[in-house]
């Protein structure tokens, strides 16, 4: 199944929980110790149930309503297709969720460490479903290669929680109209390979030593990033390297929660900044979106 479908639903679901909760009028804090607030707690629990159910909505209606099937394994097309493309992307979506859930926990009274785990939890067992669910679809099938980029997906954060120096690579995507997505053979963006672009930002300010910190600001990361083109050509398409400047959102003020809780979740989308495509051949952009 395109992941890209589940992209859509956790970005409708962080607005529902944000427009939600912001009419309760709280600050986002991180307790220390559990002090759980069984209201806050309802409140992300009531819209996790409305997110999901919308979000299995829209996946049956473009995605299960083919010929059922006995559960089945994919093994044919499980690296070939979209040129591997798609296994980015089942990482990419547990980890923003996992991350937003994080945040969500901790403003319900959960301390952080519990948080996280929580966290990366639900947003494996919500992958696990959809994998299954595959399964039972004779089009799709489940997926071992889609399971293990969202087992790694899910892990990430938690690993990053243990370890904090990983909290200086993160996973960010981006989205640009491709010609494919322009003459129609997608409905939607986020269904589009090539207009997909998978980064990974790297927080040089923290990763340098502390005599070369001075030369790099804290607001602006280094990033590399991945498309596909030309998926249906003949070749069957070739792979494209960037390498660019990518936004730190993290250091912003964030006195309001609202502003912290969607601060921290656009910080997972690569803003337009300025790039080379290092392969194939070399272009300069002024801005890459």
């Amino acid at each position: 199944m395109n992941c890209r479908t589940r992209l859509f639903n956790s970005l409708f679901f962080i607005l529902l929980c944000s427009s939600v909760c912001a009419q309760t009028g709280y600050r986002l804090t991180e307790e220390k110790s559990d002090s759980v607030n069984y209201l806050r707690l309802g409140l992300v629990t009531g819209a996790t149930a409305g997110g999901f159910l919308y979000g299995y909505v829209l996946q049956h209606n473009m995605w299960w309503k083919g010929e059922k099937s006995n559960f089945h394994f994919e093994w044919q097309h499980d690296w070939t297709y979209a040129l591997g493309a798609d296994k980015y992307g089942h990482a990419y979506f547990p980890y923003l969720l996992s991350n937003v859930y994080t945040k969500l926990f901790q403003w319900s009274g959960i301390e952080e460490g519990k948080s996280v785990w929580y966290g990366s939890a639900l947003g494996m067992t919500y992958q696990t479903y959809i994998e299954v669910r595959d399964g039972f679809s004779k089009e799709w099938g489940f997926s071992w290669g889609d399971f293990t980029a969202d087992l790694l997906g899910s892990a990430y954060p938690v690993l990053q929680y243990h370890y904090p120096y990983l909290k200086n690579f993160i996973f960010k995507i981006s989205y640009y109209p491709s010609e494919r997505f322009k003459n129609h053979h997608n409905s939607y963006l986020v269904d589009d390979y090539e207009s997909t672009y998978d980064w990974i930002s790297f927080d040089l300010h923290n990763i340098v030593p502390q005599n070369m910190k001075q030369f790099f600001p804290p607001y602006i990361n280094i990033a590399i990033g991945h498309s596909v083109k030309e998926l249906d050509s003949p070749s069957g398409g070739h792979h494209e390297f960037f390498l660019g400047l990518d936004w730190n959102l993290k250091v912003l003020p964030d006195n309001c929660w609202l502003f912290s809780i969607l601060k921290n979740t656009i910080g997972y989308y690569h803003l337009p900044a300025p790039a080379v495509k290092i392969y194939p051949g070399v272009v300069w952009y002024g801005l890459k979106f």
